[in-house]
């Protein structure tokens, strides 16, 4: 028998950090890259370089492969549909992974399943944001597709500060939609992970910390978090694959706020905030991804300590981290370092460190100060 292979569109620390669970699993993965020096060029045997709308790369990517699932969602629909047509196993298919491309969509879709949302509006004119804003005082403007990491994001009390959006628009640009801004008392995240055959598996719920747009910290599971909102919220998680259709891993990002949770964002695809599962649970994210997308029985998500924190690392007053590896180890034995082979910029995530433990505030302090140390700063 030979090994299944699966292909992989976009070449970032997501498909990097897939290679391990596919070695480990003795699946054949093949990523397309951006470059040859992109993260999982550097670690991948085969690794063709082309862009992710580029039909003929990804078709030629998708030649024998078992399976075609993506890191990134941005792949255009009319040539994945196209694939799916001549036979090739696309998971998720463009019926899921659409709702993690336009947001307008996902807002529908999610409003008809019952999930709870922001309350939220098209905006096809200036005037309609007018009228949002009349409403609620503030609003979130997005863009509906190509956003990420708080880019097509702003936060406005009025529409003249996004005039230039509702320009491009008019112009053929990127749609937009509002939302209210929740006073949220902090973000969660769910990931599900869902076969074709339907099996579902999740991971405990844990609580994400922003700074700047950024995910900077994830917290498994998520501190002092009603047993019953917990439930409520894997609950609203499953009912979205289960309702998408996904198959593959899923992030449900969350807003916590009175008491209820509200659904933020979605990533079809493994996530930042499941990085801590590596480490902290019994089967990664990374693996489950492949054993969902090959449509295999799914691993036990049960978490592997008390408590797991997983602190990115974005930026560095270093050249290269690996000079901070010495320091790292000899501060904290335990840390489990993880760097995605990028070039330093400011903000960038350059990699993370997940620090596990019975004591929560001893394995916070432990993780950040891995990743001053990896940032070229000295812990506080």
């Amino acid at each position: 028998m030979s090994a299944p292979v699966v292909a992989v569109v976009g070449g970032g620390q997501l498909a990097r950090m897939m290679a391990p669970a596919a070695t480990a699993l003795g699946v054949h993965l093949r990523v397309l890259v951006e470059s040859t020096t992109s993260s999982a060029a550097q670690v991948v045997v085969d690794a063709p370089v082309g862009a992710a709308a580029d039909a003929e790369a990804v078709s030629a990517l998708s030649v024998g492969a078992d399976v075609l699932t993506f890191e990134h969602e941005h792949v255009p629909f009319e040539l994945l549909d196209r694939l799916a047509a001549q036979g090739v196993a696309v998971r998720p298919d463009t019926h899921a992974l659409v709702h993690a491309q336009d947001k307008i969509v996902m807002r529908r879709r999610l409003t008809e399943l019952g999930a709870p949302c922001p309350r939220w509006a098209e905006l096809p004119d200036i005037d309609a944001l007018v009228a949002f804003l009349a409403e609620h005082g503030e609003a979130v403007v997005k863009t509906a597709r190509g956003g990420y990491d708080g880019k097509g994001v702003r936060v406005v009390s009025s529409a003249d500060e996004v005039a230039d959006w509702f320009a491009a628009a008019a112009d053929g640009g990127v749609p937009l939609l509002a939302e209210e801004k929740v006073p949220f008392t902090r973000e969660l995240a769910v990931l599900v992970a869902r076969r074709p055959s339907g099996e579902v598996r999740t991971w405990p719920v844990v609580e994400s910390v922003q700074r700047d747009g950024v995910c900077s910290e994830v917290v498994a599971p998520a501190p002092d978090l009603d047993p019953a909102l917990a439930a409520r919220a894997v609950d609203v998680a499953v009912r979205v694959a289960e309702g998408l259709g996904v198959t593959g891993v899923l992030a449900v990002e969350l807003f916590e706020v009175d008491g209820d949770i509200l659904v933020n964002e979605l990533a079809m695809r493994p996530h930042n905030s499941g990085h801590w599962t590596i480490d902290g649970a019994v089967t990664s994210q990374f693996e489950q991804h492949l054993r969902a997308v090959l449509d295999l029985p799914l691993g036990d998500t049960s978490a592997r300590a008390r408590w797991t924190v997983m602190a990115n690392v974005l930026g560095s007053a270093l050249t290269d981290l690996t000079d901070a590896l010495a320091a790292v180890a000899e501060a904290d034995p335990a840390a489990k370092v993880q760097l995605y082979g990028k070039d330093v910029r400011p903000g960038r995530k350059l990699g993370h460190v997940n620090v596990t433990g019975d004591d929560l505030d001893d394995v916070r302090r432990r993780a950040t100060a891995a990743a001053a140390l990896l940032r070229g700063e000295t812990p506080a």
